[in-house]
């Protein structure tokens, strides 16, 4: 373990590298950033699955829906459909995605899901 640990060090080196120069364009506003004119989780990490990123979403969903007017905005990885998409009764989890499916399921009458490849910069919708 402890050669794994030198093998790897470069890579860290490299994604420091990445993630500062990334941050210093932001800072001279050479990439242009943008704020919300309402209240924006985002729940999310590098790990593909399984670090309970739904659960999660489903638990602020009940904490926050009876006083906030709530909106998920997922990928909706795996569906068949293109674009931004805004969950209906006909939709299913090939049209949705599995999870953004689960999630309509469940809370449809209280929020509104939706999903599209460019994630957040949708949000704008919800205003």
């Amino acid at each position: 373990m402890h050669l794994l640990k030198y093998l790897l060090l470069p890579f860290a080196w490299l994604y420091n590298l990445i993630t500062r120069l990334r941050n210093y364009l932001y800072d001279i506003g050479h990439k242009k950033s943008f704020q919300f004119d309402t209240i924006v989780i985002s729940v999310g990490n590098l790990n593909v699955g399984g670090s309970g990123k739904t659960p999660m979403v489903e638990y602020l969903i009940r904490l926050l829906c009876s006083q906030y007017k709530v909106a998920t905005l997922s990928r909706g990885y795996g569906r068949k459909t293109k674009g931004f998409r805004i969950a209906k009764d006909d939709d299913t989890a090939l049209t949705l995605g599995d999870e953004p499916y689960q999630i309509f399921r469940k809370f449809k009458e209280r929020i509104v899901v939706a999903v599209g490849r460019q994630g957040i910069g949708h949000s704008h919708y919800f205003k």
